[in-house]
């Protein structure tokens, strides 16, 4: 317990970022399709932001008309893109915002939930009901979201920039660099943007996705199902990755275009807030835009949470004598 719970979680959570990362990239792509087709508005391209309706002119007459939808993308379409342009690194574009975010927040989220665990289990039954479980990952969500934010800022600028025009990329060196250009360039606060999203987005993945993971594990071994070891931890794993897909791909769609956001300094912002974000989204491309990219987020996240509890796992043997 305590910094051994925070030590087994970052290593865990660092090694499973990394080799899911591709699949973040592709599902932060596809949550920004659509929200922007070309470098300056038109009567074929505008931004959700901007996007209530389009007047054309025609001959003898003035139509106004909604903007028409965006084209539908896929996830080998998006990858293959990437690959075309800027060759297969592209697919690995802000591994370096993901290194330090699994390190600020999963971090910070799985030793807290440990120790909350440790705390609030029943010392003569030895479990912890549903409701603690689910309370412990709220708590330990939130705390560990408001410490990652700026990480995940950069991260979702960094992975967004290969869509973007030349001309309005804004070409980030390293997680460092994209984090004291966004304080320079836009304020401090800048790297707090979207928090509330972000937090809430943190405790619906992290009460869904570990207790989730310890109930269904419970489950399991309770029943016979299966003996403790790799395939009851792949199958809980994976069955915690897709609750929390499905709980947090919509908070996560807003995150994304909320976070992604370019306006100078003054000037009025595409979105308001979370609330405003939605609403645009939904009523330039309907109440199904919030769940795009979900493809990809259950790809990279069924992969990401089965590769979290199984290395956690290894990791909580190798350092048990510690």
């Amino acid at each position: 317990m305590g910094v051994k719970g925070f030590v087994e979680g970052g290593i865990a959570s660092i090694i499973a970022g990394c080799s899911t990362h591709p699949l973040d990239l592709l599902k932060v792509r596809m949550q920004l399709n659509g929200e922007i087709q070309a470098s300056k508005p038109t009567a074929e391209s505008v931004r959700p932001a901007f996007a209530t309706t389009t007047t054309v002119a025609a001959p003898k007459l003035n139509a106004t008309l909604p903007p028409p939808p965006p084209p539908r993308v896929g996830l080998l379409s998006v990858g293959k893109t990437i690959v075309q342009e800027q060759g297969l690194r592209g697919l690995f574009s802000g591994v370096s915002a993901t290194v330090l975010r699994q390190t600020l927040y999963s971090t910070t989220r799985m030793g807290l939930y440990d120790i909350m665990k440790q705390k609030w289990t029943d010392p003569e039954t030895g479990n912890m009901s549903l409701v603690r479980k689910i309370g412990a990952g709220l708590v330990a969500g939130g705390i560990g979201a408001a410490c990652g934010n700026p990480a995940d800022v950069a991260m979702v600028r960094m992975q967004a920039d290969g869509r973007l025009p030349l001309d309005q990329r804004r070409n980030y060196k390293s997680v460092v660099d994209a984090i004291t250009r966004m304080a320079k360039q836009e304020g401090i606060t800048s790297l707090w943007r979207g928090s509330s999203l972000t937090v809430n987005r943190a405790m619906i993945v992290t009460a869904s996705q570990l207790a989730s993971y310890d109930q269904i594990k419970e489950t399991i071994l309770d029943k016979g199902i299966m003996k403790d070891g790799l395939g009851t931890h792949v199958t809980a794993s994976f069955a915690a990755g897709f609750v929390a897909s499905v709980a947090s791909n919509p908070v996560d769609v807003i995150k994304t275009r909320v976070m992604n956001m370019k306006y100078e300094r003054g000037g009025v912002p595409p979105y308001s807030g979370a609330l405003d974000c939605a609403m645009k989204t939904i009523k330039a491309e309907g109440p199904m835009a919030l769940y795009k990219g979900f493809i990809p987020t259950i790809s990279r996240q069924g992969p990401f949470t089965v590769v979290l509890f199984v290395t956690l796992e290894q990791v909580r043997k190798l350092l048990k004598d510690f």
